[in-house]
C-alpha cells in the first residue's frame, strides 16, 4: 500500500519556483513527523526541510530562506515551495515521513528506515 505520493516536480530556469506536493494518509498526516529529502547527483540522500505534528519547520542550512514546508489539512497533503533556485537544487525529491518526535529539527534519515516511508520521488531539474 503506498503512503506517501509526491508530485509537482518538473524543469524551470535558474531563479524559478516550484512547488513539491506529497499526498499522505490521513493517519500519517496527523501523527508523523514529515519532510522531504533530495538525492543531488554525487551526492548521499540530504534532508530538505521538515514539519512536525504541531507545525514546527526546520530547514538545511542550504535552502537560506528559499523554499518553505506546508501542510494542509484539507487533503492530508505535505508542500514544498521552492524559490530562487539553482541549478545545484538538481536532483530527485522524495518525501519523508515516519513515527518519530522531530521537536523542530530536520527528520532524521534513520527515523524514517526504522519507522517511516519513503515516497518515490520526484525529479527537479534547474537550467542556467
Amino acid at each position: 500500500q503506498v503512503q506517501l505520493v509526491e508530485s509537482g516536480g518538473g524543469s524551470v530556469q535558474a531563479g524559478g519556483s516550484l512547488r513539491l506536493s506529497c499526498a499522505a494518509t490521513g493517519y500519517i498526516y496527523s501523527r508523523y513527523c514529515m519532510g522531504w529529502y533530495r538525492q543531488t547527483t554525487g551526492n548521499e540522500r540530504e534532508a530538505v526541510a521538515s514539519i512536525d505534528i504541531d507545525g514546527r519547520m526546520a530547514y538545511a542550512d542550504f535552502v537560506n530562506g528559499r523554499f518553505h514546508i506546508l501542510k494542509d489539512s484539507g487533503d492530508n497533503a505535505m508542500h514544498l515551495e521552492m524559490n530562487n533556485l539553482k541549478p545545484e537544487d538538481s536532483g530527485q525529491y522524495f518525501c519523508a515521513a515516519a513515527d518519530f518526535s522531530c521537536r523542530g529539527d530536520l527528520l532524521p534519515r534513520d527515523a524514517v528506515r526504522d519507522s517511516g516511508y519513503w515516497g518515490q520521488g520526484t525529479q527537479v531539474t534547474v537550467t542556467s
